[in-house]
């Protein structure tokens, strides 16, 4: 299998065939590009009227009203998603539930909003410069996570939002291949929760059983009280670890995703945070706004860390949790009730099903 960040790869010739799927191609077929001519579908253009086929008719699906399901993509394998890019209007990207089915699992192994997997499920304005996600301006959405399939990829989003997305634009790039036997199934899970300051330990993701290794963690975090919020540790039970003794203990929520000191770059003049984004760990956005159209609104952070020189391997089962902490006056550790919410992604050693989501009004974000 090709390996996407190598420079000594890319120059070797192997035999597999690049296909991509976009609305003007919709199956990917051979010579199957710029066939649609005007007034075909409901989704070809009104702007290549004098055109005519071969030019841009279809750049994208249209009328994708609540409750409507589109296939993006329906391919027979062996081979492997390379590149995913998507953009919609920056207020819908959670409406939009993005799953994929591998070979014959019934359940989707990805269920997750669609703005939550590109690291972009706060407001759709994120701007992300990570090996595996490019998020540019603005709103163009780009993962680079390879996708593995033995059997068949199957990949659909559906609007679970209360008003039509006019245009949905994509392109799905693979490649068709023969696997080595230890290529693994790209799997991403959402949750979202209000913590209890009595048990504040945040589920990034329940238990999962098999072989694998946990590859990465999106998450937003938004504050109900004011103060720091992250001082609680990332933990992650593996191969049948007792409650309350992981094998993998953070020190701190800043410090997994790579930063420090509450990410305040000068405790004595200003303590607003900075942030970042990198490779491998981000802090993409910190929104501080007074008020919104619905009043006082507190900070909100979005943040993220891509375990790819480092994954987390498990041999038989996996549960990630995440501690809200902050700190009483006094210099004492505070348990928080603050809202969350993550996508966890991993590989596993077969294709599995992941927890649904819930109604649409869970994924708002505030």
């Amino acid at each position: 299998m090709h390996d996407a960040f190598s420079l000594t790869s890319i120059a070797r010739l192997r035999n597999a065939k690049t296909r991509s799927i976009s609305a003007e191609n919709p199956a990917g077929a051979v010579g199957g590009g710029a066939q649609a001519s005007p007034g075909d579908d409901e989704h070809c253009t009104s702007a290549a009227d004098q055109l005519g086929r071969g030019w841009k008719v279809r750049p994208c699906l249209k009328n994708f009203t609540p409750g409507r399901s589109f296939t993006l993509a329906d391919i027979e394998g062996p081979g492997v998603v390379q590149h995913i890019w998507m953009t919609v209007l920056d207020s819908v990207h959670r409406w939009i539930r993005l799953e994929v089915y591998y070979d014959d699992c019934p359940e989707p192994s990805i269920r997750v909003p669609l703005g939550d997997f590109f690291a972009n499920g706060l407001d759709g304005r994120a701007l992300v410069d990570s090996l595996p996600i490019a998020v540019n301006p603005k709103g163009g959405m780009n993962s680079y996570w390879p996708m593995p399939f033995r059997k068949r990829m199957r990949m659909v989003v559906t609007n679970d939002g209360p008003e039509t997305i006019n245009e949905l634009f994509f392109q799905v790039t693979y490649s068709l291949e023969e696997l080595p036997d230890d290529a693994a199934y790209l799997h991403a899970a959402w949750n979202r929760a209000t913590t209890d300051r009595a048990e504040p330990d945040f589920t990034v993701l329940d238990t999962i059983h098999g072989r694998g290794h946990y590859a990465g963690t999106y998450m937003i975090w938004s504050q109900l009280a004011n103060g720091w919020w992250g001082e609680g540790e990332v933990k992650f039970f593996m191969d049948g670890d007792a409650p309350g003794a992981p094998t993998i203990c953070g020190t701190g929520t800043e410090d997994y995703f790579g930063g420090a000191w509450g990410f305040v770059m000068d405790h004595k003049r200003d303590m607003r945070p900075k942030t970042y984004t990198t490779a491998f760990l981000g802090y993409p956005q910190a929104i501080y706004e007074p008020t919104d159209q619905h009043g006082p609104r507190l900070p909100e952070h979005a943040l993220y860390r891509w375990h790819i020189p480092d994954p987390v391997r498990f041999e038989t089962s996996l549960r990630v949790t995440m501690q809200a902490l902050g700190w009483w006056p006094g210099m004492k550790y505070q348990p928080l009730a603050d809202d969350i919410a993550a996508t966890a992604y991993f590989y596993l050693d077969k294709p599995t099903g992941v927890p649904e989501l819930g109604e649409v009004g869970r994924r708002y974000a505030r």
